[in-house]
């Protein structure tokens, strides 16, 4: 099988992947979408958005599709580490200890409500998602692959809830934001679920050995160099403003994106493009994921919060300024 045919081939099969979701989860489409960008590059999703929006429901599902181990982590102000990663056990007959893991322990992970944990549970998923291993007393544990962690938070101005440091918002590729449903979305919810009958079981659609390998050709896309510096001028933009003509924003930034904003953003838009059926990046991949790509990595300052500027107005201004080559 030819290289396009393989890529032609991942794009058949992530798309029936998504029509099995839609016969669950109304709408969401574009969240479907991240997901399985986050899945194929080994990158974390992070989701905000007010609760009741059928998160845990989407991630359980795909777990299904792919016949693959879910688990679900709700934190709590009053969590510790090893309500995550497990711990050790002392067992008073043998004077032994035995490890019991903790939920992390899975495929897709869901994190609900990331933002009210402490600083240290949040510490610990850190390890987990960076390494792709768990440290449980003296013993490293590696994680099964696929792994991927899609993390919720509330929005920040609700009660009890904390901004996630910036080293741990760094480590999820993607932050995706999800709004209510379309009133025709919600009257489909409505007939569905208001007559209580319980929901179809999603059919699997492909394997955790699949996944790896869309993994393996979204890493082999080809990229022109000149896409590469492309990348690298949009990211440089919200560093520098100044220097692309885009002095406008510039009171509006306080930090800009890192290098790992980079690295994931051509990462992402492979995976995107596999996911359409082609074998080689386009500057379109690159405008269609640089939102979610950057918008938890630049520090807006105050004035910009004065002026009611969002990260994504920022991202769009630069897209657009900057030449596409």
């Amino acid at each position: 099988m030819t290289v396009d045919a393989d890529a032609k081939k991942f794009q058949t099969q992530f798309a029936d992947v998504k029509s099995e979701i839609a016969k669950i989860v109304v709408g969401q489409d574009a969240l479907v979408h991240r997901l399985l960008i986050g899945l194929i590059t080994g990158g974390h999703v992070l989701v905000e958005g007010v609760p009741g929006l059928a998160k845990t429901l989407l991630v359980r599902t795909l777990s299904q599709c792919l016949n693959a181990s879910f688990s679900r982590i709700q934190f709590t102000p009053d969590m510790l580490p090893t309500d995550v990663i497990g711990t050790e056990i002392f067992n008073p007959r043998d004077a032994s200890f035995s490890i019991k893991k903790g939920p992390v322990f899975g495929n897709l992970v869901l994190a609900d409500e990331i933002n009210r944990a402490p600083a240290k549970v949040q510490s610990a998923l850190l390890e987990a998602m960076q390494e792709k291993q768990v440290t449980i007393g003296r013993e490293s544990f590696k994680l099964d692959a696929p792994f991927l962690v899609m993390a919720t938070q509330n929005p920040i101005e609700q009660e009890g809830t904390y901004p996630l440091p910036e080293a741990q918002l760094d480590r999820f590729m993607l932050k995706v934001l999800v709004g209510y449903l379309s009133p025709e979305e919600e009257i489909k919810v409505v007939e569905r679920m208001a007559g209580g009958a319980a929901l179809s079981e999603p059919r699997q659609i492909m394997t955790i050995e699949t996944v790896l390998e869309a993994k393996q050709a979204a890493e082999n896309v080809i990229i022109d160099p000149k896409i590469s510096a492309y990348v690298v001028e949009i990211v440089n933009a919200t560093r520098f403003p100044e220097k692309y003509n885009l002095s406008q924003i510039e009171p509006f930034v306080d930090m800009g994106a890192s290098t790992r904003a980079s690295i994931n953003l051509v990462r992402a838009a492979k995976a995107h493009a596999i996911l359409n059926g082609r074998t080689y990046l386009s500057p379109h991949d690159i405008k269609t994921i640089a939102p979610d790509v950057l918008r938890h990595r630049i520090s807006l300052s105050y004035e910009a919060e004065a002026q009611g500027k969002t990260a994504d107005d920022i991202i769009q201004t630069i897209l657009d300024t900057i030449p596409v080559p």
